[in-house]
């Protein structure tokens, strides 16, 4: 390789042998027969960090195509770091645990990646090659390989009880290195193409990269995961981080590897891709099969919509149906009256004209409400407008419901609960029934606050009441009790109850419960009003199956006996759950 005379000045390109060296000004040098370097020379590496690259093209295309790469490989470092925190959250529960064991993991793994690729500055080209190759292969499978293991190992529980979780940390620990590792390096190249001072190529260099974590992290929740789906759209990732860093590589700085480097790498590259390609092709047999070893063999419907993954296992004439909203069991059919006729009808012990109802995109709560011939109007403010699409069309749902959206008393909105409240006018509902998830949850959390109680205290009749699903009292006995606290600091009286599922227990608490899942909990209840509200059932109402009065109240002492006293409120600012 031929050395420069002497180093250039910062900021000025280097200078090959005089203006009139080989290849002419504007280029970087090479043999005049277009070999790697002089004639009888064989090409090889620099020879130390620093030392100019010898170019196909201007110094000036090539930082810009150095930068380019940049772009996109800091927009695919990104999609891959929301793919583990989005998949963490569906499969394991408790989201903003996850994300934030993801996200710290990553960034002190970068940390450890940029220490480690300060050794192999001196192959700058090839080692960027490598890690490009590596991380493309990691986060592009590393979809597929969590939802295999979540799949196959019978869940989360047993043997593998923290297996996911290990393995998940190793993910993010791998790819964050992979990913710290390509700053050195690509700040070697950049420095390599065209010398400048550290400054203003740290900037450059980080301008590039912080803008293509931009795309990265627009593209994932609106191109990739609703067009391509979680595996699709990280193989396809990994794809294109995979040609991009080969392509930066290859057409850049080829003459600064030898020739058994180039010939590594390019078959480094061709497995990967290979291997990725053979993924993508096979991803909708996998998601398939995973889904059976999941949810069993009888998944009838499975989509996902803007909001949520929907399962619907079962047939209307055999097993019972089960509803699975991102994995966890919200609907089981053999137990659902219990759950929705210890939700519904306590609250319509009294005046029941107009009612409102939170969540219960499935129609069965609904249900119940429209057997009491004297309600004139429903109000249903469900956030997913695809679960209701399903409530009203699919034969097996809709039968369960008793086609309870064909009758004209129902009005559905489609909109996020808080948001609809905070821009509805005042009204007056006789009952208002909040069929939400666990409050574990974290997109369920504010809508078990405070405030939000507040404004549901405002909507209220004088005399009407207010009844919400407050998860397990026995498994999570201080959140049941957080909520009556919250309930009781937004001005509302309470009278908590449990009914013990018979069945199957569903609804769990935030972590997610695996479907095939069959342990029998109870759900707790929290009947609020203005004033101390009576906890009973109308004696002139239609009679439920599966609750009656002596029932309910022997279930208002047992809840009563577990009361946790001095539990501050959960507001938005300070969620307690």
């Amino acid at each position: 390789m031929i050395e420069p005379h002497a180093p250039a000045p910062p900021g000025s390109p280097p200078s090959w042998g005089g203006s009139g060296g080989p290849g002419g000004p504007g280029t970087s040098g090479g043999a005049p027969d277009g070999s790697d370097g002089p004639p009888g020379v064989s090409g090889g590496p620099p020879h130390g960090p620093g030392a100019p690259a010898r170019l196909p093209v201007r110094p000036a295309t090539g930082r810009f195509l150095v930068l380019a790469g940049v772009f996109v490989c800091a927009a695919c470092g990104l999609v891959y770091e929301l793919e583990l925190v989005a998949l963490a959250s569906y499969l394991i529960g408790d989201s903003v645990t996850q994300a934030s064991v993801v996200l710290s993991v990553m960034v002190f793994a970068m940390g450890l990646g940029s220490l480690a690729a300060k050794r192999l500055r001196r192959f700058a080209a090839a080692g960027f090659g490598a890690v490009e190759a590596v991380l493309a292969l990691v986060g592009g499978s590393s979809a597929m390989v969590l939802y295999a293991v979540f799949a196959w190992t019978g869940g989360w529980g047993g043997l593998w009880a923290d297996g996911p979780r290990f393995l998940l940390v190793a993910f993010s620990l791998a790819i964050g290195m992979l990913i710290g590792a390509e700053v050195p390096l690509l700040m070697e190249l950049i420095q390599r193409v065209r010398r400048q001072d550290a400054g203003g190529a740290v900037a450059d260099l980080f301008a590039a990269d912080y803008v293509g974590a931009l795309v990265g992290g627009l593209a994932f929740p609106f191109v990739l995961l609703p067009f391509l789906g979680q595996l699709t759209g990280a193989l396809l990732t990994g794809t294109v981080n995979a040609l991009v860093g080969a392509a930066l590589v290859f057409g850049l700085f080829r003459r600064d590897m030898t020739r058994r480097a180039r010939w590594l790498l390019l078959a480094a590259n061709v497995v990967v891709l290979a291997l990725l390609a053979t993924a993508t092709v096979l991803a909708d047999d996998f998601e398939r099969a995973a889904r059976h070893a999941v949810y069993g063999q009888d998944v009838r419907v499975a989509v996902q919509t803007d909001v949520q993954e929907v399962v619907l296992t079962g047939e209307p004439d055999g097993r019972p149906l089960d509803l699975f909203l991102d994995g966890r069991l919200r609907v089981s059919g053999s137990d659902e009256r219990r759950y929705h006729e210890a939700l519904v009808h306590p609250a319509m012990s009294g005046p029941r004209a107009r009612v409102l109802i939170l969540g219960g995109g499935d129609g069965l709560a609904a249900r119940e409400v429209l057997r009491h011939p004297d309600v004139r109007r429903v109000d249903v403010v469900e956030l997913d407008p695809g679960l209701t699409r399903l409530a009203r069309h699919d034969p097996g749902l809709s039968e369960l419901n008793e086609h309870a959206y064909g009758d004209p008393r129902i009005h559905v909105t489609t909109a996020d609960a808080f948001r609809r409240l905070r821009s509805t006018p005042t009204a007056r509902y006789d009952v208002v029934i909040s069929d939400l998830p666990d409050p574990g949850i974290t997109a369920s959390t504010k809508l078990y606050s405070q405030e939000f109680y507040g404004l549901l205290r405002r909507l209220l009749a004088p005399d009407g009441r207010l009844v919400v699903h407050a998860g397990p009292v026995a498994a999570r006995t201080r959140a049941f009790w957080t909520v009556d606290a919250t309930l009781r600091v937004a001005g509302l009286r309470t009278a908590p109850y449990r009914v013990d599922a018979r069945d199957t227990g569903f609804a769990p608490g935030p972590d997610r419960t695996p479907a095939t899942s069959r342990t029998p909990r109870d759900w707790g209840f929290l009947l609020a009003a203005r004033e101390t509200p009576e906890l009973c059932l109308d004696p002139t109402a239609p009679r439920p199956h599966t609750l009656t009065s002596p029932a309910l109240a022997r279930d208002a002492r047992s809840a009563s006996r577990t009361r946790i006293a001095g539990l501050p409120p959960s507001t938005l600012v300070h969620p307690r759950y």
